[in-house]
């Protein structure tokens, strides 16, 4: 017999008022109740496989869950509204461009000796995109104005002049 974990219940229902009849949902569907430990609440979940086990609904509702939670950061901090490309390599080129430029984010805000939250580093960046700073000086002193006109990386050669 299979362990049943942090299985509270169970049940093979049928929903019963008016709405779902309109819908015309008569189906068999089942209830599994899961115990949350980490945050000592109960979850309800209504699905209809009703061939899996208990626990393995739960997995699969905590996988999918992180799925969603992952979608959720990349809309969030990197602005993505919509796919692009709807085929199978369109997806994950957009996906793997969203996930280098998190990574980057992440160790850009790990790097930083300011305490920037994500977002706020996703905004700031954004606006200061086309202004000349220091990355590395800029991420630990951000409200640090910048010099109007940058410091000349390349020497000047005046005419006549050899280079040392």
């Amino acid at each position: 017999m299979p362990q049943r974990r942090n299985i509270l219940a169970d049940e093979i229902i049928r929903l019963s008022s008016e709405h779902p009849r309109k819908q015309g949902c008569t189906c068999l569907l089942r209830r599994v109740v899961v115990w949350l430990s980490d945050k000592q609440q109960e979850l309800v979940l209504i699905t209809n496989h009703l061939d899996f086990g208990a626990t393995t609904i739960a997995g699969i509702y905590k996988e999918r869950w992180q799925i969603e939670v992952f979608f959720k950061a990349l809309k969030q901090n990197l602005r993505i509204k919509s796919f692009v490309g709807i085929s199978r390599n369109a997806l994950q080129v957009q996906i793997w461009t969203a996930l280098i430029a998190l990574l980057l984010l992440k160790y850009l805000k790990l790097r930083a000796r300011f305490g920037w939250s994500l977002s706020n580093l996703v905004a700031l960046l954004h606006w200061n995109l086309l202004t000349y700073r220091d990355l590395w000086g800029w991420l630990d002193n951000p409200f640090h104005t910048p010099p109007l006109e940058p410091q000349p990386v390349q020497l000047s050669l005046a005419p006549g002049q050899h280079p040392p």
